[in-house]
């Protein structure tokens, strides 16, 4: 799920908007060429259209212009400063850099948009696994265990709810995108479900309805929005009851630390989360490599973690 140019992002000048959508059609064809000429011509029409300029910098850095690609990029971050297209993530690869973490804006952009076909692009076309892996992990290390209360983070649709329903009494859920949101209300799982940064959200629960206590915390490839996870992981220790299980997901890479990669996600090392833990004092009860989702028909390599408060 990478990020897109929205088709039906609107400049207010109906030319500038033919062009812009003549020209993601030939880019999906393959025609940079005849692409770039017609994003230049919407962009002479708009000059501080935001979409425009990052498809002109998809297509500048596959030439190898990156000076140029990243010049277009800059362009968008200045006519959309909140980054709903995720241009600063394109911008970051292209340096080298890795962000601490991915615009909330842009992610709440990408999924509301996804919202309708998400579980069949997700399930379906990317074999999507992720809920099932963290149920049968959580299963091997407590067996037969039911959970009085569990916080479902990056609930999306619900289907970590779906996964977890007869083993949790009580589940919430937080998402970023209101979208999905209402796709999770209508399964009919949760206790409760809060719109907002997770994050944010864990580190105030005051300013929250969450409860105190949470005996299972889920996260199911939420963390690929996330870079450095130090300030998330601290806050979901510190709202798990004692004992409470955290089991999670991540993309993963065999180097040191966390990375950005081209598909805009952050992986992270199995080095790095194992400090994270010893840090923060979870007790790690499982950690494996797991394939959740695939990308163009290939796996894409991961880990699964399941800790405990110790």
């Amino acid at each position: 799920m990478n990020p897109v140019y929205p088709p039906n992002s609107s400049s207010g000048n109906l030319l500038a908007d033919r062009r812009y959508d003549y020209a993601l059609a030939l880019m999906a064809r393959g025609d940079d060429q005849g692409a770039g000429d017609l994003l230049h011509q919407a962009l002479d029409l708009v000059p501080g259209w935001a979409a425009a300029h990052v498809a002109l910098g998809e297509i500048l850095a596959k030439r190898g212009d990156i000076e140029q690609a990243c010049a277009a990029l800059r362009a968008a971050l200045v006519s959309d400063p909140v980054d709903h297209l995720g241009a600063g993530a394109r911008l970051a690869v292209l340096r080298g850099e890795t962000p601490d973490h991915l615009p909330p804006a842009h992610v709440q952009a990408l999924f509301d948009g996804y919202a309708a076909r998400f579980e069949d692009s997700l399930v379906g076309a990317l074999n999507y696994r992720a809920p099932s892996l963290l149920v049968e992990a959580v299963e091997a290390v407590l067996p037969g265990h039911h959970f009085a209360a569990m916080l479902d983070l990056g609930c999306g649709t619900g289907l970590g709810a779906r996964a977890f329903a007869d083993r949790a009494a009580a589940i919430d859920g937080i998402d970023l995108s209101p979208g999905m949101l209402r796709r999770a209300r209508d399964s009919g799982l949760y206790r409760q479900l809060i719109a907002g940064d997770l994050t944010a959200l864990l580190q105030t629960p005051a300013a929250s309805s969450l409860q105190p206590g949470y005996d299972l915390v889920i996260a199911a490839d939420v963390f690929v929005y996330l870079g450095e996870l130090y300030p998330t992981l601290q806050a979901i220790f510190d709202r798990l009851a004692a004992g409470g299980v955290l089991a999670f997901t991540v993309q993963s890479h065999a180097g040191d630390g966390v990375v950005l990669g081209a598909d805009y996600r952050f992986a992270h090392a199995s080095t790095y989360l194992a400090q994270l833990a010893h840090h923060l004092g979870f007790t790690v009860r499982a950690a494996s490599p797991a394939v959740t989702r695939q990308d163009r028909g290939i796996d894409v390599p991961g880990e699964l973690c399941v800790w405990a408060k110790s």
